[in-house]
């Protein structure tokens, strides 16, 4: 069985190969060139696929003053002879032909597709603010497609492992809440939320009455909880339970009204246990927060 390779191999390293290309006397058959922006071609699954106009625009007009100073990455088209495929850099490929430029500085690389695949998701994700549906969608290539694990997609783009595994849930969503988040109507914290109540139509109903109430975060959670399990206790209200001392469902009540969570605690003369619940990784997230802050 073959040995994985490490994800990170960004945009830093294949400069570098290049630069070591021309110190060894001029460039390799793959090295920087210019290309005529009409044999470059966009890949379609690429991580990015909504582009601000504004930015672009913007972009442009700096790419008119200064040209452009980053060379973008490219492998070429096996069917198509001379024509090339981007593997990073399509916003600059974008701005530059909205700029009227005709050629592009670009690496040339020979690439094999999952090589490709993982360049373009780490450098997008480090380099790039990605819509939080990207992103998940992202991260979601190299778990599902290529098999890698949380903790490795973590490492290579430089996130905590909770928070790749709270971007990928966001796929689980139905699609036009999905929409939703693309077009900024719903956060990703929204979407998280709103996944507390697992059935799909629930979802999408429950999203709809969150845009129209113009509910936050915290009021999504604790609509789903409404929903999802009426008969929970709310914080701040623990249940009576037999054997509980009035001064243990006093602590319940205080440890859940500063957690915002619903919280136990099982005495045994002095020993015992206290349970916190969650419906959330992002509440999750909270706990362990307060728990190791200083």
């Amino acid at each position: 069985m073959a040995e994985k390779r490490g994800l990170g191999r960004g945009l830093s390293a294949l400069l570098g190969d290049s630069e070591e290309a021309q110190a060894q006397g001029g460039l390799a058959p793959s090295g920087l060139r210019d290309i005529p922006i009409d044999l470059i071609h966009r890949k379609e699954d690429q991580p990015r696929f909504r582009f601000d106009e504004a930015e672009l625009e913007e972009l442009a007009a700096s790419l008119r003053k200064t040209g452009v100073l980053q060379p973008i990455l490219v492998r070429p088209l096996k069917d198509m002879d001379g024509h090339y495929q981007i593997v990073a850099g399509e916003r600059r490929w974008r701005a530059a032909q909205k700029a009227g430029l005709h050629v592009l500085p670009a690496i040339v690389r020979d690439l094999g597709d999952v090589e490709v695949m993982e360049v373009a998701i780490v450098e997008n994700v480090q380099r790039s603010d990605l819509n939080a549906i990207e992103e998940a969608m992202a991260y979601h290539q190299l778990i599902d497609a290529l098999g890698r694990t949380h903790g490795e997609v973590a490492e290579a783009v430089g996130k905590s492992r909770v928070h790749v595994a709270n971007a990928v849930r966001l796929i689980n969503l139905p699609g036009e809440v999905r929409e939703h988040i693309l077009a900024g109507r719903l956060s990703a914290g929204h979407g998280r939320a709103l996944l507390g109540a697992h059935d799909f139509m629930k979802i999408s109903a429950l999203a709809e009455q969150v845009l129209t109430q113009n509910l936050s975060v915290r009021a999504t959670e604790a609509l789903v909880r409404k929903t999802e399990t009426p008969s929970i206790v709310k914080p701040g209200k623990a249940r009576a339970r037999p054997g509980s001392s009035a001064d243990i469902i006093a602590l319940e009540n205080d440890l859940s009204d500063t957690l915002g969570l619903d919280v136990s605690v099982l005495d045994r003369e002095g020993s015992g246990e206290v349970k916190i619940s969650y419906q959330t990784l992002e509440q999750l997230d909270e706990i362990c927060r307060r728990l190791t802050r200083t």
